[in-house]
């Protein structure tokens, strides 16, 4: 048995695809210490559990991008099959359809895993709050200040990618 990822290992596997926050297959076979071959199989045989919320399956485009932008899925680009993408619940499900002791607790390290993400993202938007509160009230002393913390709390522009995080 191999040992388990840590937290931060499974957050830089978590990608934004269709606007969700998802794990791919082969990603969630290595975290769950199984094969990708038995891992689509156990999805296969219980369907009902993975609706579309919880999982979906790339396009080939979407695939090739995704081979494209994240050199650990490489070899997806000349997969006969198209990968799955779970979502956080899709990926906690899978615990349950995999049933072993490997699973269940991988399955806690991928929920840290989306929740230190969710963190992160509201508290980003927690002090984009307080810094407009904050000009508000000082609007007129402190706009250089306002100007130079915005500058540094906004992404450039640019393309922004579809995938990856």
């Amino acid at each position: 048995m191999s040992a388990l990822l840590p937290t931060e290992g499974i957050e830089g596997k978590i990608l934004l695809i269709r606007g969700q926050k998802i794990m791919m297959d082969l990603d969630l076979s290595q975290v769950y210490d199984i094969s990708a071959k038995r891992l689509r199989e156990q999805v296969r045989r219980n369907l009902a559990r993975f609706p579309e919320d919880f999982m979906f399956q790339l396009t080939k485009e979407e695939q090739m991008e995704v081979a494209a932008n994240c050199g650990h899925l490489l070899r997806l680009k000349f997969s006969p099959f198209l990968a799955y993408a779970f979502t956080e619940h899709g990926a906690i499900m899978l615990a349950s359809v995999l049933n072993s002791e490997s699973a269940v607790r991988a399955s806690v390290q991928v929920v840290r895993a989306f929740v230190r993400l969710r963190q992160i993202l509201s508290t980003h938007k927690d002090l984009a709050r307080k810094l407009e509160q904050l000009e508000k009230k000082y609007d007129s002393q402190f706009r250089v200040v306002f100007d130079a913390i915005r500058q540094l709390t906004t992404p450039p522009p640019g393309p922004q990618k579809r995938i990856g995080f």
